[in-house]
């Protein structure tokens, strides 16, 4: 299997460092589960990863998203580059 090189944006970063102060958590997710997954299969060809490709959005404005735990990743793919765009967290309150 192809991997992928796996890059962020300058928003992404930002994004990410706001949502670290409150949730240390996220950079363990980020990490131990993200990345790795992103670099292994992030089309989700194996059809196991909370992946889902958003319905409406063109290429270039984050097509794909992957969650885990409360946290939303947004990301876009070019060739075999990842390129993380949006880091958010869930709000609690849409499930309810």
């Amino acid at each position: 299997m192809n991997r992928y090189s796996v890059q962020v944006t300058t928003h992404f970063e930002r994004e990410f460092l706001k949502l670290n102060h409150q949730h240390p958590e996220i950079k363990s997710i980020f990490r131990d589960q993200v990345i790795p997954t992103l670099s292994e299969d992030p089309l989700n060809n194996t059809r196991t990863h909370p992946i889902a490709k958003l319905q409406g959005v063109p290429a270039g404005e984050a097509q794909y998203r992957i969650r885990f735990e409360r946290f939303r990743f947004r990301y876009d793919i070019v060739g075999h580059r990842v390129y993380l765009k949006v880091c958010s967290l869930r709000n609690e309150a849409t499930y309810r």
